[in-house]
């Protein structure tokens, strides 16, 4: 049973159209409540993601989004100098009874400061969210330059002086275990596995994002996306795509699954050659297993 607090926190999620169990709940509660970062790790397309962007809403606060990517560094997440406008400056300047002292200490001040997601977050007025996404496809340098970040929150700046978070950003970070993230993240962080949901969350799901689909159309899809992913596929397809799918199938004016509208959006589930020829040779299977299953479900 979840705590007075932690219920506000899933009817915020709630009022945002996110379906989250109690899990999900408990850990986004200890995360913002602590001040704790929340390291979310799962496959592609299970809400990692949004979790963050939920919670910026219910926060009415400001999403910060630092992609990561391989070959990422410091100078990407953190901060640049703007060298254009300072050279700019200089030539402006040229002629002024400025010393040299001065002319440095202008052109190396916060207003030529590029800040990146990492100084925007530590220099927000307001706790932002800090969303740090696929830290898996960053590179172990750029994860251990990070520890100090996340340990801290303050960062030196040579010609400015050290500058520390006046407000600490709620942070979540996610990964999709392309590579192990080292024990040094997963100790400064809470964890919260996220995996496929289960036909009735995914129903829930569908329903609240999709509120315009017939009842029978969306049990039918959800079903036929669990039958999906018990099949040996290249990639298999997350909520993101159930509910592209769902959306479609709306847009073409759908209340069941046609076998001939299916096998003609399969693109949208599907982003590989090789699962859509493998799910289209079994669409007869499938609906037969759909059928069977719809026949199964409790009627509302």
């Amino acid at each position: 049973m979840l705590s007075n607090e932690a219920e506000q926190i899933r009817q915020m999620l709630e009022e945002q159209n996110y379906v989250a169990d109690p899990g999900v709940v408990m850990s986004v509660y200890l995360a913002k409540t602590l001040h704790k970062p929340l390291l979310i790790e799962g496959p592609a397309g299970v809400g990692k993601t949004e979790i963050a962007k939920v919670l910026a809403k219910a926060l009415q606060t400001d999403l910060i989004r630092l992609q990561c990517y391989e070959g990422l560094d410091a100078n990407m997440a953190l901060y640049e100098w703007n060298y254009q406008r300072q050279l700019l400056h200089i030539k402006l300047e040229e002629g002024s009874e400025k010393s040299l002292q001065e002319r440095e200490e202008t052109i190396f001040s916060e207003e030529f400061l590029l800040k990146r997601p990492l100084l925007q977050a530590i220099t927000h007025p307001k706790s932002p969210v800090l969303l740090i996404d696929e830290l898996d496809r960053s590179d172990e340098e750029f994860e251990s330059f990070l520890l100090e970040i996340l340990s801290e929150w303050q960062i030196t700046i040579p010609e400015i002086g050290s500058i520390r978070a006046k407000e600490k950003p709620y942070v979540i970070l996610t990964s999709n275990r392309t590579r192990e993230l080292s024990d040094a993240v997963r100790r400064r962080c809470f964890y919260l596995w996220m995996d496929y949901p289960e036909y009735e969350k995914e129903l829930a799901i569908v329903r609240s994002k999709v509120p315009e689909i017939d009842l029978l159309l969306a049990e039918q899809i959800c079903v036929f996306m669990e039958l999906i992913r018990k099949q040996k596929l290249e990639k298999i397809p997350g909520v993101a795509e159930t509910l592209d799918w769902a959306r479609a199938l709306v847009a073409l004016h759908q209340d069941h699954l046609d076998p001939e509208i299916v096998e003609a959006t399969l693109g949208i589930v599907f982003k590989d050659r090789i699962d859509v020829e493998h799910v289209k040779n079994s669409l007869t299977d499938f609906f037969e297993k759909v059928g069977v299953k719809i026949k199964e479900l409790p009627v509302e």
